[in-house]
C-alpha cells in the first residue's frame, strides 16, 4: 500500500488500535521494520494514542523498552536499534514482556531475528521520496484479524 502523508500513517496506527480493542486487548507481538525515517515511531505513537496512552510518547532508542500501563493491559514499546547482539534481549528481560498479557510493539526487530517467528503481525515501512510503502504480513490468526482492519 502506498501512503501519501502523515495522516495516512497515523490512520494505520489507529486501525491497529481498533483491531486490538475489538479483540478484547489480547497479548500480541507486532513488529515494525524499516529504515530510519520510515515512519515506524509515528505509526506506533498513533497506535498508542488510540489505545489511550496520554502524554509524550518517545521512541525508546536509549532505554530500549518503555512500558505504558493501561486499564486493560500494558503496552511495551521496544526499540532494538541500539542492540548489538540478540543475546542482549535476555539481559533486558525481554522474555518477561512476552508473558501472555502485554501488547509488545517492536521497532528494528531485524536486530533479533528470532522474534519474527513469534510475531503476530509484521509491518514493513519503506520511504519512497515523499511517499511511503506500507506492507504487512499476518503470521498468526490474531495477526490476520488485526490486518483485516487495516486500510487497503
Amino acid at each position: 500500500m502506498i501512503i501519501t502523508d502523515l495522516a495516512a500513517t497515523q490512520a494505520i496506527g489507529v486501525a491497529l488500535a481498533e483491531g486490538i480493542e475489538a479483540q478484547h486487548w489480547p497479548a500480541c507481538l507486532l513488529l515494525f521494520r524499516g529504515p530510519l525515517g520510515a515512519g515506524k515511531t509515528t505509526l506506533i505513537r498513533a497506535l498508542l494514542g488510540a489505545l489511550g496512552v496520554t502524554g509524550t510518547v518517545r521512541s525508546p532508542s536509549f532505554t530500549l523498552i518503555e512500558g505504558y500501563p493501561l486499564a486493560a493491559t500494558t503496552v511495551q514499546h521496544v526499540d532494538l536499534y541500539r542492540l548489538n547482539d540478540p543475546a542482549e534481549l535476555e539481559d533486558l528481560g525481554f522474555a518477561d514482556l512476552l508473558n501472555g498479557r502485554d501488547i509488545c510493539l517492536v521497532e528494528w526487530p531485524e536486530r533479533a531475528p528470532r522474534l519474527t517467528a513469534q510475531a503476530d503481525l509484521l509491518v514493513d515501512l519503506e520511504p519512497l521520496g515523499l511517499l511511503r510503502r506500507v506492507d504487512w504480513q499476518a503470521r498468526t490468526p490474531l495477526g490476520s484479524r488485526l490486518s483485516a482492519r487495516l486500510p487497503v
